[in-house]
This record gives structure tokens, sequence and C-alpha cells, in this order.
């Protein structure tokens, strides 16, 4: 097969909950242990760091591999979802992975995928093991999926693991309450490996304080972390949790051998965007006027978003909004502000939700404007709208965010 038949055929046959939802979750790991287990173990064959989460991780994720990479190590950096390509998830040294290799994996294990029904998360971590084990990385910074517990990606005994926040999302996988969502993503603590909290709470703390001392794990609230915060590219405000988080679990890697100077760190946090390639982070598409895009989908991310555009000056905000089918709308549609002129649109994939029912939603919190029948028509038209002294931000959905980047 060509590299887009490969595609295909990964996106058609088999689930991927990005697109597709619930009838992708898988319940329990033991499909991807058998994967494991059939590739001889890939993820046995390299250092790792495992970065949980429900918002951050992608961030976080990437300002470590920039870190060590401005070290001098080879890293490998595995996350989800992509924006563009799905080459996008698996890069080593900010380099995608080769089109041959995803064709010939795929080629060569495609029976074995077949025969065990494995799904599109399970094979793409499979594809990203075997890469960085052929590929000799010195480290892989590894990003969970979904939860952690029973993330395809939880099969790794890691350097340090690393739990950025807890908020409420996917809580028909993963539970109601900030407590049952922590001890999801708590799931991926392993005995006597270092974790990183990066933002704790009252429902949260104990949760993490239970299972690290079961498993005699070294905890570390990256809060409490006495460190100057370097200066990163990766643009607002709440990404000062993400830096925090990423300097502790730094200051725990170096007495295990790691070489990483302070001169690193700060080249790392500044060229995160260069190092890595990453996409969709208040990324700023232009000037005049200013075109922000984010990739922030749920509650605790929108709300550090919408508290970022504050602090932008402009005449008249523009907001191109689509989002999911599943998203609590009651939740995040009175986190946006009622003074914004809005362009609803459906994503271009079956979970996105109807552009109509959007807008008839929105109107009940205030938030007025018009229907597009495409993410690109609203963009289009938010633009021959907008004056120079306008901002137009783009979000609601990472997948909004991919069909303008």
């Amino acid at each position: 097969m060509k590299y887009q038949e490969t595609l295909n055929w990964m996106f058609a046959q088999l689930p991927m909950y990005q697109r597709q939802g619930a009838s992708a979750y898988k319940v329990d790991l033991s499909n991807t242990i058998k994967l494991a287990s059939y590739l001889e173990n890939p993820e046995k064959r390299f250092k790792s760091i495992h970065v949980a989460g429900t918002n951050g991780k992608g961030s976080t994720s990437h300002m470590l591999a920039s870190i060590l990479q401005e070290a001098g190590y080879k890293v490998g950096l595995y996350t989800s979802p992509h924006l563009k390509d799905f080459r996008e998830r698996i890069r080593i040294n900010g380099d995608k992975i080769e089109k041959e290799y995803v064709i010939d994996f795929i080629d060569t294990h495609k029976t074995f995928f077949e025969k065990n029904k494995l799904s599109f998360f399970e094979m793409s971590v499979g594809l990203a093991f075997q890469y960085f084990s052929e590929s000799e990385v010195d480290i892989a910074i590894i990003e969970v999926g979904l939860g952690g517990r029973l993330d395809s990606t939880n099969i790794i005994t890691p350097e340090v693991s690393i739990i950025t926040n807890i908020s409420l999302d996917h809580t028909s996988f993963l539970g109601n309450t900030l407590a049952e969502i922590a001890t999801e993503k708590a799931g991926i603590i392993k005995k006597n490996i270092p974790i990183v909290i990066g933002r704790s709470t009252n429902e949260t703390t104990n949760v993490f304080i239970e299972i690290a001392k079961k498993l005699q794990s070294p905890l570390y609230f990256a809060e409490k972390f006495d460190c100057e915060l370097y200066p990163s590219d990766l643009k607002g405000n709440y990404q000062q949790e993400n830096i925090r988080t990423v300097l502790q679990a730094i200051d725990l890697m170096i007495p295990k051998g790691w070489n990483i100077s302070n001169e690193s760190i700060k080249r790392g946090l500044k060229n995160v965007v260069k190092n890595t390639q990453l996409l969709g982070r208040w990324q700023i598409l232009q000037q005049e006027p200013t075109i922000i895009c984010d990739t922030a989908h749920n509650e605790d991310g929108l709300i550090e978003t919408m508290k970022q555009l504050k602090y932008e000056t402009y005449n008249q905000l523009h907001i191109v909004l689509g989002v999911v089918n599943d998203k609590d709308l009651d939740s995040i549609l009175p986190l946006f502000p009622t003074e914004a002129r809005y362009y609803f649109c459906k994503p271009e994939i079956s979970r996105g939700l109807d552009e109509k029912i959007l807008q008839k939603k929105s109107a009940n919190f205030n938030l007025i404007g018009n229907k597009y029948d495409s993410v690109k028509s609203a963009y289009h038209t938010a633009i021959q709208n907008a004056t120079p002294k306008d901002i137009i931000y783009i979000g609601g959905s990472t997948f909004v965010v991919a069909e303008i980047i």
C-alpha cells in the first residue's frame, strides 16, 4: 500500500477514539500486552518519561523533549491526536516518522492486527515503541492518550511519571468526580518510580498520596517546587504551570545521571516550537488582524484560554467555534465572552456537532453569530469581517484548529 492508502486502512478498519468516540475505547491492556510481546517488547529497550493529565500534557511533553534535545540526547516523542498528518504523533528530535516506516510496519503486521482486532491507538503505540527501539533513542517522552490506568501507553517503566492536572473530561470513561478521574490517571504511577503532580486539588491530593504510598513511589507536587520559571516560546500565562512541572521533573532526572544543564533547560524552553514542531497551543497565525488558534476544548483548558484572551487588546473579537457531539456544552459555553461575534461551524469528522445545534445552544448563553457549513467557510468569513485591529480566535476542538493550520 502507499502511505495514504495505509492511513485510510488504519482510520477505516480500526477504531479511533478521537474520531469515533466511545466505540473505540478499550477496557483493558490485554491487546497492548499481546502486541508488545509479539513485537518482542520494544518498550523495554529505551528510557522514557510518561505524561498524563487532563490538560497541558501535550505542552509538557514537548517542553521536556525540547530540553532533552538541547542537552544533546536523541529524543523520541509520542503524542496524540495529530492535527494535519498522522506522523506528527511519532517524532525523533522533531522529525516525523518516515512514511515508508509506517507503510512497512502496517504491511508486515497487518494480519496480526486484523486477527486480534487491535484498535487504532493500540496499533499506533506499537508502531511508536518499535520505531523508538529500532532508532535507538536515548529517551522517549510518551504522552497518555486517554486516562492512564487502561491507556495503551501504560506498559512502560519510565524514569519519572507526570500527571499535569485533573479536571472533568471524558467522564463517561474516567468517572464523574475529580477523585475518580485522578484514580484513573494515577494508574500510570509505577512502583518506586517518582511521580510529579502539576496541579493538585482538595479532591485529588489524597488520591495521589495514597496510591504513591502504596507503590512506594516518591511523590512531588510541582506547585511546591521553588525554582526560577524560565521563559518559553509557548505563549499563554497558563504555560507557567506546565513549565514548573517540567522543571520539577528535570530536577528529578539529574540525580539519575542525566546531564541536563541550566543552559539546556533555558534553550529548550525557548525553542519548543522550533525543536519539536508543536502546533495549536496559543498559536498566532498572523497579525492585522491577529489570528489565534488554540486546541483547548474542555472546561479547565478553556478557562485558561479565555482568561488569556482578556489580556489581549482589540476592537472586536471574532470567534470561530466548533465542537464534537459529546461535549458538555452547559459547562463550556458560559466560559466564552458574550461581546464576541461568533461563527459556528462543524468540524469535518463524524463526531462533529451540527452547526445549527451549536448555534441554538449558544444562544441560550447569549453567544450570538451565524452558522456555516464548514470550518473554512466560517474562518474566511471572519477574516472578511475583521479589521486590522481585531482578533480572530479559532477553537473549541482540536479538529477545528486542524482544518485551519
